[in-house]
């Protein structure tokens, strides 16, 4: 069913877990990872950056495309759809086309109208039933253009944001997208504690998980983080099995050629990897 992300989030922040926000990218993307949640019962976001939005041409499509997926493969568990590091514009363009849940990203804004911007999206967002994430601080990197050097969230300011009613809060603490290297200094989680304290226990957001150490992330959900963002390690995983595919000849037995074939090694792998961080986040058997 496909739901707004707020009762998935407070529900896994009262219980201790997290959700996965798993990054789609086309029609293999949704398919594995619902079918991967379905069968370990989690609820789960489906990320859609506007990078991916174009690629898929337009919101509306990949609405459209999860909503036939879903009912095709008869899903059971809850589904959001959450526009992941949305511009001001992106976010009221996917309210428009009927996501159930969005992220405004004014990290990159001057803190005033980052508040500014982001009280008009809650009223709208909640106007329409739909949950709506925000962030404070940067996350390091580079998403659809956006770069940080990764700021650490000010606690001052995530209690701000928090009090205008935002379902859940993305904060800085350290975490980048994509590889992280090898001198990375690890999550901080004195900042953490001293954010989820400010917030009164608002339900935050880790961006970049991919590649985070298993016991970072755990200790991260034991400090209120109820969501855990997901693109790169599937990428990495989808690309290692193709790859090997192809090394080993096999688009060249039969019809291995066939896309149907050619792509299902990486899809399997996709599978893999959701169900193994679903365990690791502890949201597996939590669909209500």
């Amino acid at each position: 069913m496909l739901v707004s992300a707020k009762e998935m989030i407070n529900k896994a922040h009262e219980g201790h877990y997290a959700i996965g926000a798993f990054n789609i990218n086309n029609l293999e993307w949704i398919k594995s990872i619902l079918t991967a949640c379905e069968e370990m019962k989690s609820p789960v976001i489906l990320g859609v950056s506007e990078g991916a939005g174009k690629y898929m041409c337009g919101f509306k499509n990949v609405v459209e495309m999860v909503k036939n997926v879903h009912d095709y493969l008869k899903i059971t568990i809850p589904v959001a759809i959450h526009l992941d590091h949305g511009t001001y514009e992106g976010a009221k363009a996917c309210i428009e086309a009927g996501f159930t849940s969005v992220m405004f990203d004014g990290s990159h804004y001057p803190f005033e109208e980052n508040l500014e911007k982001s009280k008009e999206l809650i009223a709208l967002a909640h106007s329409k039933g739909i949950s709506i994430e925000c962030e404070v601080g940067g996350i390091g990197g580079e998403e659809d253009g956006t770069i940080s050097m990764g700021e650490l969230a000010d606690p001052k300011e995530c209690a701000i944001i928090a009090n205008l009613g935002v379902d859940f809060l993305a904060a800085g603490i350290g975490n980048i997208h994509g590889v992280y290297p090898k001198d990375w200094k690890g999550l901080n989680f004195d900042r953490l504690a001293e954010i989820q304290k400010s917030t009164n226990g608002k339900p935050l957001v880790l961006h970049g998980g991919s590649g985070i150490p298993q016991e970072q992330v755990k200790k991260a959900i034991t400090l209120g983080v109820s969501k855990v963002n997901v693109n790169t390690e599937l990428q990495l995983v989808f690309a290692a099995a193709t790859r090997n595919y192809i090394e080993a000849g096999k688009d060249k037995e039969g019809k291995g050629y066939d896309p149907r074939k050619l792509l299902k090694p990486g899809c399997d792998a996709i599978i893999n990897q959701v169900k193994e961080m679903i365990k690791m986040f502890g949201s597996d058997n939590k669909a209500f």
